[in-house]
């Protein structure tokens, strides 16, 4: 088996990806056993004053930092469950220690497996406004939607004001949903959670159409290439 390294940069989405790892590994492998799984973590905070400025390479060399960690730990590839992080990973640059899957083309995979035409978009401001996932999913056919400005702006309040530090209000899980109703009127056939924060308001059983889960599509790739049922990815950062 391979050894997982975890590049945490939002602390709710990298837990969220962590338990769902092990889980994917009590599930498959018996109880209590998973690869091994190694987390790095240096506070979102040093990085924030550099994404309101939109210096990304400046964050790239701290999430490197990180990798160069989880290499030294033993990691033989990392996942980073932040989807904003990686418009910082996609700069160029030097090739990171390890290599890694990138959480946009791992939902993007599973949007065209399910036949998806259209699909609706819900992030933090710097993803929804980006060509992060327009890119990813262009490649595979399928056209994107975002919520309009007021919304984008709403929801990005919500993940940094409540959401990052593990308040959950049923008053955003309503908007939310609202949202995801407005995306569906307009034609997606299904929702992307491209916060990995998200997932823990927002959930299926509430939703008009189906949603991508990319905290929990990226464990599962995550698992697939610990338990050799994946490739190893050869993603070194740069352009997805």
């Amino acid at each position: 088996m391979k050894h997982l390294g975890i590049l945490a940069h939002s602390t709710e989405g990298a837990a969220l990806c962590f338990l769902a790892f092990c889980g994917e590994g009590f599930r498959e492998m018996g109880a209590h056993e998973h690869p091994d799984v190694t987390l790095d973590c240096i506070s979102m905070a040093r990085s924030m004053p550099a994404w309101d400025s939109g210096d990304h390479d400046s964050i790239r060399a701290t999430l490197a930092v990180s990798i160069e960690r989880l290499a030294r730990a033993g990691a033989d590839f990392f996942v980073c469950p932040d989807n904003t992080a990686h418009l910082a990973l996609e700069r160029p640059g030097d090739a990171f220690a390890l290599p890694g899957l990138h959480i946009a083309e791992v939902v993007a995979e599973r949007a065209a497996r399910d036949g998806r035409k259209r699909v609706g978009i819900l992030g933090t401001r710097y993803t929804m406004d980006s060509t992060l996932y327009p890119a990813a999913l262009a490649r595979h056919g399928i056209a994107v939607e975002v919520p309009a400005p007021a919304d984008r702006s709403l929801v990005n309040e919500v993940i940094f004001g409540e959401l990052v530090n593990g308040v959950f209000l049923e008053s955003s899980r309503r908007e939310y949903l609202r949202i995801v109703d407005e995306l569906a009127a307009r034609g997606c056939d299904a929702v992307a959670l491209v916060c990995t924060e998200i997932p823990l308001l927002v959930t299926p059983d509430r939703t008009p159409v189906p949603l991508l889960d990319s905290t929990r599509l990226l464990a599962r790739a995550a698992f697939e290439v610990a338990a050799g049922q994946r490739a190893v990815p050869n993603w070194r950062g740069g352009p997805g």
